[in-house]
C-alpha cells in the first residue's frame, strides 16, 4: 500500500486558474512508477476536469452510482484508463471535492475505482440530511442580484436600492422598482440557458411590466470575484452612503441565505453583456397558457429557456452600462 502522507493535495485555487485561463494541464495524483497511473486532468480546452484511472489488462470501467457522474475508457499516455467526469458544470466546485475524495481511496486506500467512488458516493449521502448553506445554483444567483443591485443603486441610491431589492423577502420577483419589475437570472453555462422555478416567476403583476435580466458568468481565476468579496463590497458601498442603508442590506444578505462561514473560493466574472428584455419577449409558461381546466392542479414546475436568439430592448428600468461584478 502506498504511504498516505504521499498523496498529494491539489488545491481548488490552482485548478480554477486554469480553468480561467483555459490551460488544458495534467496533474499526477500517484507516485511516481507506481503500478496504476492517477491523474487528474483539466481538459476540454481548459473547460473540464476529471480523474484518469489506470485499467488492469481486462478490467472495464465501473458502472457510475449516480447519474450525474460518467465514466467512460479513454487512450492516455498509451494506457487504457476510466475517466470519471461530469456535465453538470455548476458543481464543478464540489466535484473536484469529490474526485479528491475517490483519488485518495484510490492511491493511499489502495481501492479500484469502482469501490471508490461508492464508498465515497455513500459517504457523502449520509451527509445529505445535514443543513447546508446555499447551492451552487443559489450562489451564483445571489451574485447576479448583487451585481444589479449595484446597478440600481447607482442611479436611485442605495436607500431605494435596498428598498427595490425584494428577492430575500421571498416576493414573486427579484426587484420592485417604482414602475416595473426585474427577474434576474445567472448562468455559468455558455449558452445563455436559465432554469425558471414555477409558473409566476416570468408573470407581470397587475398592471407592471416585467423585465428579465440575463446574465452570464464564467470562472475569472486570480482576476475573478468571490461571492464573499462581492457581498463585502455591496455592504460596504451601502454603510458609506447611509447607515440604515448598510444595516438593512446586512439583514437582506443574512435572508437570501449567505454566510460569511460558508465555502467560498469560486472566482466568478462575467462572460459577456448582460441581457435585459421585457418578459414577454421571453419564451414562458404563465397561467394564460395553460387550460383553464389544468391550471389551478399544477401545484409546482421548473423549466429550462434559451435566450440566445434574443438582443437587449430600449426602454429598460436598469441601466446596466460599465456592468460588472461588485
Amino acid at each position: 500500500m502506498s504511504d498516505p502522507a504521499s498523496f498529494p493535495q491539489l488545491a481548488w485555487s490552482t485548478v480554477e486558474h486554469y480553468l480561467g485561463v483555459r490551460q488544458e494541464t495534467s496533474y499526477p495524483l500517484s507516485p511516481p512508477r507506481s503500478e496504476r497511473l492517477v491523474s487528474y486532468e483539466i481538459g476540454d480546452g481548459g473547460h473540464g476536469i476529471s480523474l484518469h484511472v489506470e485499467l488492469d489488462r481486462n478490467q472495464s470501467p465501473p458502472r457510475s452510482p449516480v447519474p450525474s457522474i460518467t465514466i467512460d475508457q479513454v487512450a492516455h499516455r498509451g494506457r487504457r484508463m476510466a475517466r470519471v467526469r461530469t456535465t453538470q458544470t455548476e458543481l464543478m466546485r464540489d466535484f473536484h471535492d469529490l474526485l479528491m475524495a475517490v483519488a485518495d481511496r484510490v492511491v493511499t486506500g489502495d481501492r479500484d475505482l469502482g469501490r471508490a467512488l461508492d464508498e465515497t458516493v455513500d459517504a457523502w449521502a449520509g451527509l445529505l440530511h445535514r443543513p447546508r448553506g446555499l447551492g451552487a445554483e443559489r450562489r451564483i444567483g445571489l451574485h447576479g442580484e448583487l451585481a444589479v443591485l449595484r446597478a440600481v443603486a447607482r442611479v436611485r441610491g442605495w436607500e431605494s436600492a435596498v428598498d427595490a431589492w425584494t428577492g430575500p423577502r421571498g416576493e414573486q420577483h427579484d426587484f420592485g422598482l417604482p414602475d416595473s419589475d426585474v427577474e434576474v437570472k445567472t448562468t455559468s453555462s455558455e449558452d445563455r440557458q436559465h432554469t425558471v422555478h414555477g409558473i409566476r416567476q416570468l408573470e407581470e403583476s397587475p398592471g407592471r411590466p416585467l423585465w428579465l435580466a440575463s446574465l452570464q458568468v464564467t470562472r475569472g481565476g486570480a482576476g475573478g470575484r468571490t461571492l464573499g468579496e462581492s457581498v463585502a463590497a455591496v455592504v460596504r458601498d451601502a454603510h458609506a452612503a447611509s447607515r440604515i442603508a448598510g444595516a438593512r442590506l446586512e439583514a437582506a444578505i443574512n435572508r437570501s441565505g449567505w454566510s460569511p462561514t460558508e465555502q467560498d473560493d469560486e472566482r466568478w466574472t462575467l462572460r459577456g453583456d448582460p441581457l435585459l428584455v421585457p418578459a414577454d419577449r421571453v419564451p414562458r409558461l404563465t397561467h394564460a397558457v395553460l387550460p383553464p381546466d389544468v391550471r389551478d392542479h399544477i401545484l409546482s414546475v421548473d423549466y429550462r429557456i434559451r435566450l440566445n436568439h434574443l438582443s437587449p430592448e430600449p426602454g429598460a428600468p436598469v441601466d446596466l452600462t460599465d456592468f460588472r461584478l461588485p
